[in-house]
């Protein structure tokens, strides 16, 4: 269960978490939420992140580096309290290419945690967020305080 005191160290963590890696930081990403094993971050359309200078369509590898990210971050703000993570792997599918101009949000939820591995199910929407622009499952590393 999430405590006001858990909530608070969550949010923190998740904070440092997305300002420690350097390429989060170049995407623009913004953490939007943390809570119980959830995270939501954003990421703004920018003419730099364009995969297709034709049409404008953010690169698939940005759309990637979102996913996971939130994942991480789910997973460090997840009520069992680990301090690291890092992917083990991450399966990414692509519905549809993400609106050019429009922001990117992940939704991501650290659903299972063992003793060595975490779980977790990923969501990319735009502003069309009943149609996914991708979804995502991973595995993840946790490192719990001795």
């Amino acid at each position: 269960m999430t405590t006001p005191e858990n909530a608070d160290r969550q949010a923190r963590i998740a904070a440092q978490f997305i300002a420690a890696i350097p390429h989060s930081t170049a995407l623009g990403m913004q953490v939007q939420s943390v809570s119980g094993g959830v995270a939501e971050i954003t990421m703004p359309y920018d003419k730099k992140l364009v995969g297709d200078p034709a049409t404008g369509v953010i690169h698939g590898g940005a759309v990637s580096a979102l996913m996971d990210t939130c994942g991480g971050a789910a997973v460090l703000c997840h009520d069992a309290g680990p301090i690291g993570t890092a992917t083990i792997d991450l399966r990414i599918d692509y519905m549809r290419a993400a609106t050019p101009g429009q922001t990117i949000t992940a939704r991501a939820e650290c659903y299972h945690v063992t003793r060595s591995v975490a779980f977790v199910r990923a969501t990319a929407v735009d502003e069309d967020t009943g149609r996914p622009v991708a979804t995502a499952t991973g595995a993840f590393t946790v490192e719990f305080a001795k």
